[in-house]
């Protein structure tokens, strides 16, 4: 009887762990379909779930006929810049959170979590006067300085766990050899800290690389417009581009998986560093 049960618990989870499986990878699978599907055979029926000739029509129309290239610049752009931004600037915040203590100290780290719980979307109004004030409405730098600022409360937290697993003896130990705490930082705390910093890093690049509501808020032109934004013209009100915003989509997730694939041992290590604090 226990034999029975104990078979039958794993055909459950097993199949339960192949739907899942299969939920998650399909929508993938069908964007990829899509994107090397002739535009009329996309409508066709029924359904083909394999294209019998395999196109890349949709793919020359998108550099073609769009300027997809430079939303591909722009986003690299603005997503790189702005996550090595805030993790920097997050880097000092979570190290003076980690290491001091001060009055106002619960009060920071409990707003850096309420603003985690506050829809973006609820600031946009304001925040679209606000940058139009400051003339950074249409500009790749000013969706920066949203994008980091943005970033920088969740970011601080994540790496303020990674400093209080790092024993304050060897900074110490640093400064009596002479160095600054700011050399002591970023000599002998930073390299130690390279796993949670990679983490840090990809979490928010990968944040900025897929963020919609403010790229569409703040970008009006094609020459600034990031992939997200790009790929929400592909919809009017009449239409939808199915074959172009699908092979938009696949290119878009190429870099993301790149960067996971060279970095995955570091994202590993990075989010279990600051979990346990011994």
């Amino acid at each position: 009887m226990i034999r029975s049960e104990t078979l039958a618990g794993r055909i459950a989870r097993f199949g339960g762990l192949g739907i899942c499986l299969l939920v998650t990878v399909f929508p993938l699978y069908w964007i990829l379909v899509t994107s090397f599907k002739d535009p009329g055979a996309i409508f066709a029926y029924p359904l083909k779930y394999w294209p019998g000739d395999f196109s890349l029509d949709n793919y020359r129309g998108l550099f073609s006929q769009s300027n997809f290239a430079v939303f591909l610049v722009n986003s690299l752009i603005v997503s790189t810049v702005a996550a090595a931004l805030s993790t920097v600037i997050s880097l000092l915040s979570a190290y003076v959170l980690a290491r001091f203590e001060f009055v106002s100290k619960g009060a920071v780290m409990g707003a850096f979590l309420v603003t985690q719980m506050i829809p973006g979307f609820i600031a946009l109004g304001s925040l679209y006067i606000l940058m139009t004030k400051l003339y950074l409405v249409d500009s790749r730098w000013g969706l920066v300085l949203v994008y980091v600022a943005v970033s920088i409360p969740l970011c601080t937290v994540m790496l303020r766990g990674f400093f209080e697993n790092v024993p304050a003896s060897l900074e110490e130990a640093a400064m009596v050899d002479g160095c600054s705490r700011l050399s002591a930082l970023f000599r002998v705390l930073v390299p130690v800290m390279t796993p949670g910093l990679a983490a840090s890093y990809i979490f928010n690049f990968v944040n900025c690389w897929n963020e919609l509501f403010l790229s569409v808020t703040l970008l009006n032109s094609d020459n600034n417009k990031t992939i997200p934004a790009a790929l929400n013209g592909f919809i009017s009100s009449y239409n939808i581009d199915w074959g172009s915003m699908s092979a938009a989509a696949v290119l878009s997730i190429v870099p993301t998986m790149v960067l996971f694939a060279f970095a995955s041992r570091y994202i590993v290590e990075g989010l279990t560093a600051g979990a346990v604090k011994e």
